[in-house]
């Protein structure tokens, strides 16, 4: 038995609300990802310290997944899975784990920021459709990965 979803927000604004998630979501799994297996292949003096910085910034990143992903679902839409799905709707590379330390935190900065433009291109479909809880979301998943990319800058000692 099919029941439409009445939340309040058209069917129109809605789809305009997923298509900006679901690409939120694909970056966001492609940023988990490279920051996961540079967290494993980070070589150098200061080993520890980096291994442990980007512990802290995938697990949170994990766990955020599945905030985005049953948000979608929410909005009675499937969310996107697999490696095709989200490479098709990605714009965040592989990473190179032959790279240096600095090749590899520089690599992560472009990364989030890459994300943090990709988080704020969704609010406006939110905006029109009136969806705060979706609003919401992005505005906590832009914090997020907003210090994950200071952190990542000050390891780097830029400004």
């Amino acid at each position: 038995m099919a029941v439409a979803v009445n939340t309040g927000i058209s069917s129109k604004d809605r789809g305009a609300i997923v298509a900006g998630l679901n690409k939120v979501l694909a970056d966001a799994y492609a940023v988990y990802l490279k920051t996961h297996g540079y967290h494993w292949n980070v070589r150098g003096p200061n080993f520890q310290s980096l291994h442990v910085l980007l512990e802290g910034q995938y697990t949170e990143q994990w766990a955020a997944l599945d905030t985005i992903a049953e948000r979608i679902r929410a909005l009675g839409e499937l969310a996107p899975q697999g490696y095709g799905a989200f490479g098709n709707l990605s714009s965040i590379k592989d990473g190179d784990p032959e790279q240096d330390s600095d090749g590899m935190l520089t690599d992560l900065l472009k990364d989030n920021e890459t994300l943090i433009a990709t988080l704020r291109a969704a609010f406006p479909a939110t905006e029109a459709g009136g969806d705060e809880a979706t609003a919401d979301l992005l505005t906590q998943r832009l914090q997020a990965h907003e210090k994950h990319a200071w952190m990542l800058r000050a390891t780097l000692g830029v400004k």
